[in-house]
């Protein structure tokens, strides 16, 4: 067996956070109130996390960039079959990668309804005025009811596929998103997780929040 680093600490930080931000999202915008600001602000650090991982998909460490795991359909067809190859139980599965695109696609979309988004008592998004009273109906209406309905579906599925793989596939998939490490039969490149790619991480990081308080400034400038 073969002990490499799976998942860098800058992906696993992201993971871990992102986590925290959608279960206090899921909490706040139940309490409604003075809860709402919390839950703007949650809002925003979600879309400064979803923006990192996006970039650092393209240059992050190895398994956790997107070409690591964005597998044709036949790749999937075959994993499904019982036919994967090696390195699908090293990073993202083929099913895996499928839940990983959807999440962030699905909580881009909350996120971005979210700021065009009025409750019409005392909250609403910051870019409400930059769009029109009917976008901004639907975009309630989406973030309020389907957007939510699907988000909790995914976290539902997220949690079902970790006790599937624990405890029917044998597969930990929780304590290498906790320590990065992973044994694996074959040898495959581990993930480059150094001083300086986390440096590199903290500093997309950085930026990506200036962009998001950037964008939630502009509701503010007009």
């Amino acid at each position: 067996m073969h002990t490499i680093r799976v998942w860098d600490l800058p992906t696993r930080l992201f993971h871990w956070l992102l986590a925290a931000c959608v279960i206090g999202l899921i909490i706040t915008g139940s309490l409604g109130g003075n809860w709402m600001n919390w839950h703007l602000r949650l809002g925003y650090a979600v879309l400064t996390l979803l923006l990192f991982r996006v970039v650092w998909g393209f240059i992050g460490g190895h398994w956790s960039r997107f070409g690591s795991f964005l597998y044709a359909p036949s790749s999937l067809v075959a994993y499904l079959k019982g036919r994967g190859k090696p390195d699908h139980v090293v990073g993202h599965s083929p099913m895996g990668a499928l839940s990983v695109f959807a999440l962030l696609l699905i909580l881009g979309a909350q996120v971005g309804t979210g700021l065009i988004s009025d409750d019409e008592i005392a909250f609403f998004g910051p870019l409400v005025r930059f769009v029109s009273g009917d976008t901004v109906s639907l975009a309630t209406g989406y973030h309020k009811n389907i957007g939510k309905l699907i988000v909790f579906g995914l976290v539902g599925l997220h949690l079902l596929a970790i006790a599937y793989y624990k405890w029917v596939k044998k597969q930990a998939l929780v304590k290498p998103m906790i320590d990065g490490d992973k044994q694996v039969a074959t040898s495959v490149p581990s993930a480059r997780d150094t001083a300086g790619s986390r440096a590199l991480a903290l500093a997309v990081l950085a930026l990506c929040a200036w962009g998001v308080n950037w964008l939630v400034g502009l509701g503010a400038a007009f």
